[in-house]
């Protein structure tokens, strides 16, 4: 059995053929394909405006500069990758971590309950965490009693919805990014999106990717006028070739992933020791199917486990460290909040592979080994 990894892309020869059209065209960087696919992508989001950038970083950065103000105390998961909170930083504002649930997501009482006691908490970024949504209620709930700032990092669930409320859509949102780097559901390569329904926002976000510049019809034909200072965030119309064909395909990739993750149900469903972080969920549109054991009851450890997985060509993952615990965050100050949920989660968490390629033999091949490994 060759390698199989937690992800992996998907890249069609139709996708070939669309970005083979782009390089013979007379754009490569941002041409009439960077309108289309943000268009595109808004469209199938529900939201009213969309800006294309060169990566989910790029677009967790310019919505947090568009956001925020420097002081500013934000809420936000230690479960998520770096740039979550990171982007927070760019902004000279300051991340609170909040403990999650058992589902891996934000605990959203627990944000309310730091609303109340302190007031001026301007921010929330939640994570739809592994590709499945937070409660929309409560982030409304939350934005109408406190008028909290809400982004929605949507990294991990395009085309996941809940009760009708499709990720991205900013129905209870200021903004949501997205990342089309190649682990996740579809891919241009390296690549983001901010969504949003605010034509102010989405006006700065414009400018904010493009070096802070303006160029207006009524300016001289060499005339460009920098506003404000910004950044060269800019995606190509190669990527945004390449993202209009995978967003064709899009829901058969979500539609695969759901199937392997019932799989995996079953196969874990009576494991005395084995359990799946949440089981099936049609509201996930899973980008990861994470695994949770107690690892004190084993005699083997989740280093060893995945080291015997690795011998047998199968790629286990963390998704994640807890960002507060990492070494930067601890010269900030950080380090000794109280997150047992997530502590907990860390001890026992990984994941295993969960793409559209993955095949029902490998899938076979997978459970088997991991049932053997853990029960030896």
């Amino acid at each position: 059995m060759q390698f199989i990894p937690y992800g992996k892309q998907w890249v069609t020869t139709e996708d070939i053929n669309s970005v083979a059209e782009v390089l013979k065209s007379d754009f490569l960087t941002t041409g009439p394909k960077v309108k289309e696919f943000e268009e595109a992508v808004a469209d199938y989001c529900g939201a009213k405006y969309a800006v294309a950038v060169c990566n989910g970083t790029a677009a967790l950065h310019l919505a947090s500069i568009a956001l925020l103000n420097s002081g500013d105390k934000v809420l936000t998961t230690p479960n998520s990758f770096l740039a979550t909170s990171n982007a927070i930083l760019y902004a000279g504002a300051h991340p609170i971590f909040i403990d999650i649930q058992e589902n891996g997501n934000i605990d959203l009482d627990l944000c309310e309950e730091a609303l109340k006691s302190d007031p001026s908490i301007k921010a929330i970024y939640a994570v739809h965490f592994s590709g499945n949504p937070v409660e929309q209620e409560k982030l409304a709930h939350i934005k109408k009693r406190y008028g909290t700032t809400i982004l929605e990092d949507c990294a991990h669930s395009i085309g996941a919805e809940y009760q009708g409320i499709k990720a991205g859509s900013c129905t209870h949102s200021e903004a949501s990014i997205f990342s089309f780097h190649p682990v996740k559901h579809m891919t241009t390569g390296e690549g983001g999106m901010i969504t949003t329904n605010d034509e102010t926002l989405y006006e700065k976000l414009k400018i904010l990717r493009n070096h802070g510049m303006v160029k207006t019809p009524e300016m001289k034909p060499w005339e460009y006028e920098m506003k404000i200072l910004g950044f060269n965030y800019r995606i190509t119309d190669i990527q945004c070739a390449l993202g209009l064909s995978q967003l064709k395909k899009l829901e058969g990739f979500i539609e695969r992933r759901r199937e392997l993750a019932q799989n995996y149900d079953k196969a874990f469903k009576n494991h005395p020791v084995i359990r799946p972080l949440y089981f099936y969920n049609g509201n996930s549109s899973y980008h990861l199917y994470v695994l949770r054991i107690n690892f004190n009851v084993l005699n083997i450890t989740k280093e060893e486990l995945f080291v015997k997985m690795k011998t047998k060509n199968i790629g286990l993952q963390l998704h994640y460290i807890p960002i507060n615990r990492q070494p930067y965050y601890r010269t900030l100050g950080y380090g000794n909040e109280n997150i047992p949920q997530m502590d907990r989660y860390f001890e026992e968490s990984f994941s295993i592979p969960l793409f559209p390629l993955l095949t029902d033999l490998e899938q076979e091949y997978i459970i088997e080994n991991l049932l053997k490994v853990v029960e030896q």
